[in-house]
């Protein structure tokens, strides 16, 4: 796994992370979080193909939509 996608990733699972304990939802296991991280990823990253953005600003809109629920 290359860098970028590690700290992607890394983002990603704090943005889980933080949403699960928003709703006190217990914390998944370790590995299950890095499975939940590496999806959101990857579907940033398809969304950002699709729509001609980058994967940044595509994460940060999926969080925002966290925040909102």
């Amino acid at each position: 796994m290359g860098f970028i996608r590690q700290q992607e990733e890394n983002l990603a699972m704090r943005l889980l992370a933080w949403q699960y304990q928003r709703t006190n939802i217990p914390l998944p296991a370790q590995r299950d979080l890095r499975q939940q991280a590496g999806k959101f990823v990857d579907d940033a990253h398809r969304i950002a193909l699709e729509r001609g953005q980058n994967v940044m600003s595509i994460m940060k809109d999926m969080a925002e939509d966290l925040r909102r629920k």
